[in-house]
Order: C-alpha cells, then structure tokens, then sequence
C-alpha cells in the first residue's frame, strides 16, 4: 500500500575478475535494482527451502532437472530457494537464482518483478505446494495440476468424495477438533488407530495408537501440529503391505513409472522405508488394480505432470492411502531405475506437450532388482530412538542395484552405512505379538551358523520351537543383561520391535546402545527376514560386482 517494495542486488560470483553469467540475487529496501528483468519466455522454479529431516535432497535433485529441461526448452530458469547447500543453488544450474525464503511475500515480490510465464510448484516437496492456493489468488500462474486439485488432494473430506465417485477403497477414518471427539472416533473405529494432522510435513504428530491411553498422549500433538486445528484418526492397517506408485500424467492419459513395495510394514514413514522395485510380495491381480486405480486417480485429478500414491494391501484388500500432485522422494531413484529422466519429462508436460511427444505410451519397465535404503542421522544425536515410526526420521537415501534381490539389499544396506555381519551374535527381543512370526527368521540365522541370544520372553518360544538360544537378562533384571552385552562388543545384530508406548520407553537402551556403538538395530519383523536373506545370498555369492547406470541402460 505504501509502494515499499525491495530491489534486488547481486553477488557477483566472479568476484569482478570475469563477467558473472548467473549472479546470485538477494532482496533488501533501497533505490538502485542491479539485475533488470529480461522479456523473455520464464518460468519460476520453487524450491525446497533449507534441508531438515522431513524434506530431503532428493526434491533439490527434481529442481535441478527441471532448470536443465527449460533450458533444453528454450525458456529461461528463475529458480527461488534461500539454501547455498544445494545443487540447485549452484552458479550453472540455472539462468537466475534468489536467494529467498520461500514464503508467500518474498515469492510475490519476485513474481511482480519478474512477471513469469509461470510457477513450479510441484518439486520443492511440501514446502512450495503449500503456497500453490496463495499465489494463484494472487494472479500468479501455477503450471501442472491445477491449485484446486492440490487442494482437493490435501484436504480429506474432498479427496475421499473423490474416491468414493470413483469407487476406490480407502481406511476407515474420521475428523476431530477437540480430544473428546479423537477419543469417541477412536473408539468407534477401533483400535488401533493412526492420528494425524493435516497439512503437515514428513509425518510430522503422527502417530500409531493401540489404547486410549496412548491416544491421549500422542493427540495433543497432533492438534499443536494441524494449522486447522483438525485432525485425522485413521483406522491402522496392521500387518500391510505398503506400496508406493510414481506416475507421469499429463491431464489426458497416465504412465505408471514404478510401483515399489516397502520392506517395512505399514506404519513406517515412506521416506524411513527401504522398498524394492519391482514389487516381490504383490499379487499380479493387485498390481493390475493399482495401474488400473493409479490411471483412474490422475486423470480424474487431471494432474499434470507428476503424482506420487500410496497404497495398502491388508486382508488381500487393496486401499489407498493417500495421494500427492508433486514429486516424491523416490522420484531421483525411480528415474536411475527405469532410465528416464521423470523429473524433466514433468517439465515438459508442464510446458504444454503430450506424453505421446515424449514417446512415453506405455508403464515403464525394470530388469533389474533396485532397493532404495534410508540413511539415518542416529548417530549425530546420542540418545535418540532409531525405531521407525510414522514420523520422518531418515535425511537422505542410497540405491542397490542387482539381479538378485538379497544381493540388492545387502548393497544398499551397505551404501547407508549398516554393515551386516557375516557371523556373529544375534540378538533377538520383540514383543509377544511378534513372538511367533520371529521363529523363522531366527531360525534362519541359526541355520547360517549365527549364534543367538534373547530376553525371557522371545527365548522361551524360540526354545519351544526347537532352537538353541541363551537368554540375556533386560536392563531393568541386573547385571550384566544385554545392553551390556552390546557395550561389549559381543552382538553383531539386534532384532527389536516394539508395541505401544510402554515397550517404546522399555527397548530404547537397547535401540541407543546399538546406535552409539555401531550394532546394526533392527526394529521390524520384515526388515529382519530381508536382512537374514540378504545375508544368506551373500554367503552364496564369492563376490559383489559393481555397475554404472550406463551400463545397466546401455
């Protein structure tokens, strides 16, 4: 109203020796502006803002391509994002490059001056999507999908309308505003439940609850997260398959570019998930439902460009978990699997052409088995619990690529730092659900010459199924009990899972101690049976062979 609008100055990356052909611009109040917009074809990248656990490098790896894909294009590359620390924010990456914060004020003073053909939305991860609605009010062109399909995907009521016109399954779920009504939907729903709010980042407040005790203890979280003081409490799906679904759309027609299945069960944060592409457990008829869903849900949603789905398969039912109009973090370790750029491709649809231009007609396709691990940041905070939960934990990922899948997850377990052993200790404690499902993949161990421990509980059925086991005291029974053991040197592998709050706080010594001394910590019954299988192949296999992409997709 006042006409105080900032200029923009430029530091010259060339320190005046040479001419700077990509200055970096920053905003402040003054007079003089130092780099003049140019009348030429534009468009605005957003970006991912500072890197923090929940938003990882991988939406940066997206910006990139698509600043190379405009280029290719001929249209100039304004990319927006306030972190020095990343390749999209290198002086050769894009035409112009603000240095500023990602939030509706600074984006619009940039939008003002530049006047943009328009605005990238879609690869910065939540970040930018979140001003998708506000920019558009304000005149802005967002291109790709639609700002009332971001809309319609981020808030509940609408996307399962959506689903229902379309007769897709989704969980049971319901609203609540206050903790009495999280508590009465809870209990109609039955437990467990999975709480959650809206509009947030990485998992952020989610949280799986077995009791009404434990939902008390975690909604009130759950409510100082949601910006609409709303939140979700779904129905938990529990011993489920989870799947995850990269797609390139372009508002008419749909490719599905790949469908992982996490090693994890539901539960588990996706970004925190190892997953395998292709799937390894999936029915071929459920995989035909989730293309066939998958083409049904793009096109309906008119998405232009990329969209990421999550799926379930529980009860050999198979429901939607959710939907997001943008990249996902698989989005760099898809594109190196399949051999296709989708980042870029995005772009182009996004500019206007067809996936019939690009000569993308049918489903990509892999060869090979590709196994995406998470790499974990326990170690820099000591004391904190490497149990995986629906919370982001993870900041980055590595890939293992080969024709075998143990191989696969051995070599990407290796890449992420976790060095499995060839022999050693196993130690072995998991709740009394998992008691059962726990046998075989201890027996497996066994059977390769392992050596196994456990606490009370876990040894007493696993000697009851015929196995040699030695039982280790807990913590809380005296010394010396089994964290001891792991401060000892004498475990090479921990098997943990947990079940509500009370076991959480019960293993969280034996989870840090295997963390702060280098013991590979495992704490999930899928994750543990990969990691005993990747094991196996390796006793099987002389040696590990290493290939580029290139040969690969040669």
């Amino acid at each position: 109203e006042m006409g105080l609008i900032p200029v923009y100055k430029a530091v010259d990356t060339c320190a005046g020796e040479f001419v700077s052909f990509t200055p970096y611009l920053y905003s402040t109040y003054e007079q003089e502006d130092e780099c003049p917009a140019e009348d030429v074809p534009k468009v605005l990248i957003l970006g991912s803002g500072p890197n923090r656990i929940g938003q990882g490098i991988e939406f940066d790896y997206c910006c990139c391509h698509a600043a190379f894909s405009l280029k290719e294009e001929g249209v100039q590359s304004i990319m927006v994002n306030c972190n020095p620390e990343t390749v999209s924010t290198d002086y050769d990456t894009s035409d112009r490059l603000y240095f500023e914060p990602l939030t509706f004020e600074d984006v619009m003073n940039i939008v003002d001056k530049e006047n943009p053909d328009g605005i990238i939305v879609q690869f910065g991860g939540q970040t930018p999507l979140n001003l998708t609605n506000p920019l558009a009010e304000a005149g802005a062109k967002i291109l790709g999908t639609s700002p009332d399909t971001v809309d319609l995907c981020e808030d509940r009521e609408r996307f399962n309308a959506f689903l229902d016109k379309l007769d897709i399954r989704y969980p049971p779920h319901a609203f609540a505003t206050t903790h009495e009504e999280a508590s009465d939907v809870a209990g109609k729903l039955g437990y467990p439940v999975l709480v959650r709010p809206s509009y947030v980042l990485g998992g952020r407040a989610m949280s799986i609850c077995y009791t009404e005790e434990e939902l008390n203890q975690f909604v009130g979280d759950a409510f100082n997260a949601s910006p609409h003081n709303t939140v979700l409490v779904d129905k938990f799906l529990e011993d489920a398959f989870e799947i995850d679904v990269d797609a390139l759309s372009d508002g008419k027609a749909c490719i599905v570019a790949g469908i992982m299945q996490h090693v994890e069960e539901a539960g588990v944060h996706s970004g925190d998930s190892s997953c395998v592409l292709p799937t390894y457990r999936i029915e071929p008829e459920h995989t035909e439902q989730i293309r066939d869903w998958t083409r049904k849900m793009a096109t309906g949603l008119g998405i232009v460009g990329l969209m990421n789905t999550q799926f379930a398969v529980a009860n050999d039912k198979l429901y939607v978990i959710e939907v997001n109009p943008r990249a996902s973090r698989t989005i760099p370790y898809v594109s190196k699997a399949v051999g296709v750029p989708l980042a870029k491709m995005a772009t182009k649809l996004m500019l206007g052409k067809s996936l019939e231009d690009l000569n993308l007609i049918e489903d990509l396709e892999v060869h090979s088995h590709f196994v995406k691990a998470p790499v974990f940041p326990f170690v820099k905070f000591p004391g904190i619990d490497p149990r995986l939960s629906p919370e982001m934990k993870s900041t980055g990922e590595v890939m293992g690529v080969s024709d075998n899948l143990g191989i696969a997850f051995y070599k990407a377990q290796l890449s992420a730092g976790v060095k499995l052993p060839k022999e050693g200790t196993v130690f072995i404690t998991v709740n009394k659900r998992d008691h059962e499902e726990v046998v075989k993949t201890a027996r497996r161990f066994a059977d390769m010459g392992f050596r196994l421990i456990a606490t009370k509980g876990t040894a007493r059925t696993l000697r009851e199924k015929g196995l040699e086991v030695e039982q280790v005291a807990k913590r809380s029974e005296g010394r010396p009990n089994c964290v001891d053991s792991i401060k000892n040197g004498e475990v090479a592998l921990v098997i943990n899972t947990t079940l509500g709050a009370s076991s959480f706080r019960d293993g969280w010594a034996i989870r840090t101690a295997a963390v702060q001394h280098d013991v590979p910590c495992i704490t999930t019954l899928s994750g543990a049976s990969a990691a005993a299988e990747a094991i196996y192949q390796l006793s099987q296999h002389s040696e590990i062979s290493v290939q580029s992409l290139q040969e690969i997709h040669q």
